[in-house]
């Protein structure tokens, strides 16, 4: 029987490709979950919530802070990607960070990641910018993104 933490770890290691050296370790999930301020979304790959034996296709990680919420990683496995499920996740932390009082939530990632689409489209926006600040396995540097996505717009945006 699967654990949540064994379901996250289980989703990274098919989403994440080595040579980018983004994947966090157990401990570090582990770690960030016993903090109290972690919060973490599972869904199966019919972009339902998981439920006990059920498969997950895709999570996000996120930390709550003073009325922001910041998406620490979001994965989706390869063989559902394309699916929405990316923003089936985005959506859920957009409601739940609300919920938690945030304004405003944050994403760092390394540039060049095509992630960056599935997040334009969402609404986040770059407001900075950190030089080589991602260093790969291999030594090579890359420059970190931080963006934003005001939630009140984005909840506004979707009301009838």
């Amino acid at each position: 029987m699967l654990d949540d933490l064994d379901r996250i770890m289980d989703v990274m290691a098919a989403a994440f490709d080595p040579a980018w050296g983004e994947a966090w370790n157990r401990r570090q999930v582990d770690d960030a979950l016993a903090i109290g301020n972690c919060h973490y979304c599972l869904l199966t790959p019919q972009g339902l919530p998981v439920g006990e034996g059920d498969e997950a296709a895709g999570f996000s990680l996120s930390r709550t802070g003073y009325e922001e919420e910041e998406l620490l990683l979001l994965a989706v496995k390869p063989e559902y990607r394309r699916l929405g499920l990316g923003r089936t996740l985005l959506d859920a932390l957009r409601l739940a960070a609300s919920a938690r009082g945030a304004n405003r939530l944050l994403l760092e990632m390394r540039k060049g990641n095509p992630a960056g689409f599935l997040y334009s489209g969402f609404g986040f926006y770059p407001i900075g910018e950190r030089k080589e600040y991602y260093r790969l396995p291999n030594g090579e540097r890359i420059d970190a993104i931080t963006f934003a996505c005001d939630i009140c717009d984005k909840i506004t945006a979707n009301l009838p």
